[in-house]
C-alpha cells in the first residue's frame, strides 16, 4: 500500500501546475480579469450576442471568453473589454513574501 502525501498549495494555482513564476503570475491576473468579466456579463444577464455586441468582439470571441479559454486573451483585451462593461481596474503591487 502506498503512502499519499498532502503538499500545502501556494496562492496561484498555475505555480502548483509547474508554469514559470512569472507566467504563471500572468495566468492568475487573466483568469481573475476573465471572472471579473463574466461576473458582469451574468449580471447583466446578456446573450452571447449582446456581449459581443457590447464588447464590440465577435461571438467566437465571447464563446472562448465562456469557455475559459485564456490563452485567447491579453491582459490588455481583458482590461478594455471590462472598461467596456462600467468597471475600473486597480493593480496592487507588492513585495513577494518569502
Amino acid at each position: 500500500m502506498s503512502e499519499n502525501t498532502i503538499t500545502q498549495a501556494t496562492d496561484n494555482i498555475f505555480l502548483d501546475l509547474g508554469f514559470s513564476a512569472e507566467e504563471a503570475d500572468n495566468l492568475l491576473i487573466r483568469s481573475q480579469l476573465m471572472l471579473a468579466l463574466l461576473h458582469q456579463i451574468k449580471h447583466h444577464r446578456w446573450t452571447i450576442d449582446q456581449t459581443a455586441q457590447h464588447l464590440q468582439q465577435s461571438n467566437d470571441q465571447i464563446k472562448a471568453l465562456t469557455q475559459g479559454k485564456i490563452g485567447e486573451f491579453s491582459v490588455d483585451t481583458l482590461i478594455a473589454m471590462l472598461n467596456q462593461v462600467g468597471m475600473t481596474v486597480k493593480i496592487e503591487i507588492c513585495p513577494k513574501v518569502a
